[in-house]
Parts: C-alpha cells; structure tokens; sequence
C-alpha cells in the first residue's frame, strides 16, 4: 500500500502489526485492572486486623464486603453506558479518582458505618473502571489478536489480588493496616496523569463520533502511512443509545447469554476464593497452604487465559472457552476429595483456575466483540454489572450451604455445576447467536464466531 493511502478504519488497524504505542496503552489499562484488583481485595487483607483495632466481630464485616460489591456493579452499569456518551478516556479518569479518594480516606474512618461508606465509594469506582478499560483494549486491539490481547490485560485483576496479598503481608506488620490503602489510593494517583498524558480516546469512538484529525493524529503515533477514508465497520450511529439498545437488532440473546454465563463465572469465582481458605484450614492445613491454594487459583487463570486467548484467535470459535469451563467444572469438584494432602490441594486450585477462570477472563473478551463501538461499554458494564451480581451471590451461597451442614466435597460439586452452567450457556451463545450472525455494512464481525 502506498504511503498516503486511504482505508477504512478498521482495515487499518486488523492489518498493521501491534505497534509500541499501542502496546503501552494496553499495558497501562492492565495496571489499572491490577489496581482494581488489588483495591478489590484490600479490606479482605485487613478485616481482621481492623476488627481487633476496632474490638468488632468478624461478622460485623459481611455487610462491609458486600457493599463493596455491589457499588462494583452499581458503577459497572453506569460508567459503561456514560463512557458510550461522554468517551471512555474521561470516564475513566473520573473513576480512578473515586476509587482512589475513597481508598486513601478509608485510614480516617473509626467505625464500621464509616467503613460501610467508603467501601461503597470506593466499589462504585472499582466497577466503573472495568468497562472503560476493556473498551479501550479491545478497540486499540487488532482483530487477530483481540481474544488474547483483552483477556491477558484483564488479568491484571486477579495478578493484583495476587501482589496486594504478598504487599499486605509486607505492609500490615510494618506500618498498620492503613498502609494497605494509602497503597491502594496512592499508586493509581501517581498513574493517573501519565495516563493522561500517554493514552489517547479510543481510536473507534472518535471514529463514530468523527473526529478526524484526532485519528490522523493517533494513526500517525501508531506508526501507520495510512489514511482514514472516513469509513468504518463499527454500527455507527450518532445519537446517544440507551440500554434497551443491548436487546434491539437480534442483540438480546447474545446479551442474555454473556449475562448467565458472566453470573456464573463470577458466582463460582468469588465462592472458591472466598471458601477454599476456610475449608482447607477445616481439614487440617496450614494457613500458608490455605492462602497458597488461592494464590494458585489466581496463577492459573492467567496462564489460562493466555493459552485459551491464543486457542480462541487461531480457531475463531466459542467452543473453546465452553470445553474450558466443562473441564474445570470437573477440577473444582475435585477440591472438595483432596482430603489433608496441600500438594494435591495446590495442584487441583492451579488447574481449576486455569480452566475455569481462565474461561471466564476470555469471555470477557467476547463480550467486548460482542457490541458494536457504540454500544460496547454499555454492553461490557452491564454484564460485568451482572457478573457482580454473582460475585455477591457466591459467597453467600457458600455460607447458606456451610451452614446447613453441607458435605465439603458436596459444596464444591455446587460450585463445579455453576462452571457447567457457563460452559453451556457460552456454547449456546456460540450455536445459536455467533454461528448465524451474519456480517453488515454496520456491524463489526465477531472474532469469536463458531466456524
């Protein structure tokens, strides 16, 4: 191609190879998620150091945790679809500073309904970060390579629970359990304006909303020749869309779909990271072990993204992620006959995660192709929206079992049924919505497709 030469947007972008420049906003949005992920955990690291502080029962803290949550889902939804309108940079920024000015006046508060408060603030810019950052991933991400480019920089998440733990360890004996979220707050402070200054709007987004001499500007720091001719493959449209628009246009099966499979994923998710730690010093381990198994858990699911990411690009089909799911369905069921033995414990948690979670950070990036550019944040932060319905319900469930007296190897087949229920729901996502849509003038093909 000629230098000067004018393509569709899209074109340009599948067609050139992944540039520095891009490779640095991706890398920035995974920080973010790390961050997410460590402020996400944070008050699991020092419940229990707050509660003798404060001279509180541990159970006074489920309603802290919970809160949190379900200000997660709660800024989830509403960033995704204000992101669609305003722009998925500014969003951003805004909540990278809710979530960070609510973690650096946590230290502050002396009582569990201050907690309860800034737990809430907080989860609210934790969920509203996680749309904005998979749309700017997915959007700077080549065709080819956006099954894997979106779930490796999703794992920032769980590799930021994993490092906030070994921080936690580090910080809490030295300097007190506010240390924990002057961390938590700080760091994404001191990022903010380099990712102000570095990482540009979404190229796709200024595309709808033509601005073309921004693109011109962001082709050329990608290194591109290349001109945009002012076409693209994105369901342009130029007025704001609503909700209602993820069930219009033959969408709402597929949005039922990603949403089950997300509440499931999640569910079962949140119920083994907050229950094997339990159970395992219920049997008999050490509580290095305990914590390990979930470090391990952790591990796996980013060595399984990667390598199910991979699979996905190159075979261009949602049954990978399905059969990834039906295998760890079988690890988790597992969890529960390990009996007293950590290595088995360790081994079973590692392949677990890098079936099941792994599957579960890759439907992540199929819910971001899913959309078209002017629904895509919508669509994300509703269904991580409704993940977080599950992140909530999972813990729970696992208590109300607990409680009744359930079998530990019967609480973990439970939890097993719910990675078969996101495997069969994303293969009937995969069956009966991607193997029949169709390609349009207005709609950019999925590269998640059944062939």
């Amino acid at each position: 191609m000629d230098a000067g030469a004018k393509r569709d947007l899209e074109s340009i972008i599948d067609s050139s190879p992944l540039s520095r420049f891009q490779i640095v906003i991706i890398a920035l949005c995974a920080l973010v998620a790390m961050m997410d992920g460590f402020d996400t955990q944070s008050i699991a690291f020092v419940a229990p150091e707050i509660a003798a502080a404060w001279h509180v029962a541990p159970a006074a803290f489920g309603p802290v945790f919970g809160i949190g949550l379900f200000g997660g889902l709660l800024g989830a939804m509403a960033f995704g679809v204000a992101s669609d309108r305003f722009g998925r940079k500014p969003m951003l920024l805004v909540a990278v500073l809710l979530f960070a000015g609510g973690s650096l006046v946590t230290p502050f508060t002396d009582s569990i309904g201050g907690l309860f408060f800034c737990r809430f603030v907080t989860g609210i810019g934790l969920g509203g970060a996680l749309p904005c950052i998979i749309s700017i991933t997915s959007e700077y991400a080549p065709h080819r390579m956006r099954a894997t480019i979106v779930g490796m920089m999703f794992c920032g998440f769980p590799l930021g629970a994993v490092f906030g733990g070994i921080a936690a360890a580090k910080l809490i004996p030295a300097f007190g359990w506010p240390s924990v979220f002057f961390a938590g707050g700080g760091v994404p402070l001191i990022l903010l304006p380099i990712f102000m200054a570095i990482v540009p709007e979404s190229v796709r987004f200024l595309a709808v909303r033509r601005r073309t001499a921004a693109i011109a500007q962001i082709l050329q720091r990608m290194g591109g020749t290349e001109k945009w001719n002012g076409a693209i493959n994105a369901g342009v449209v130029t007025k704001r869309t609503p909700v209602r628009g993820l069930f219009t246009d033959g969408r709402a099966l597929g949005t039922f779909l990603l949403w089950t499979t997300l509440f499931l994923s999640l569910l079962l998710s949140y119920f083994l990271v907050n229950w094997i730690p339990i159970v395992a010093r219920q049997t008999g381990m050490t509580i290095e072990s305990a914590v390990l198994a979930v470090a391990t858990l952790n591990l796996g699911s980013i060595f399984g993204c990667f390598v199910i990411g991979r699979l996905v690009d190159r075979c261009g089909t949602a049954i990978i992620i399905g059969v990834a799911f039906a295998i760890g369905a079988v690890a988790i069921a597992m969890i529960g006959r390990v009996g007293e033995s950590s290595a088995l414990l360790l081994t079973i948690t590692f392949v677990a995660g890098f079936f099941s979670i792994g599957a579960q950070l890759c439907t992540v990036a199929l819910c971001a192709s899913y959309y078209e550019t002017f629904l895509r944040a919508t669509g994300v932060g509703w269904s991580m929206g409704v993940g977080r319905v599950g992140a909530i319900t999972g813990p729970v469930l696992g208590g109300l079992l607990i409680g009744a007296g359930v079998a530990t190897p019967t609480l973990f087949v439970v939890a097993g049924c719910a990675s078969l229920g996101a495997a069969a729901s994303v293969l009937s996502m995969g069956w009966f919505v991607l193997r029949t849509r169709r390609p349009a003038p207005t709609r950019l093909q999925d590269p998640l497709r059944v062939a």
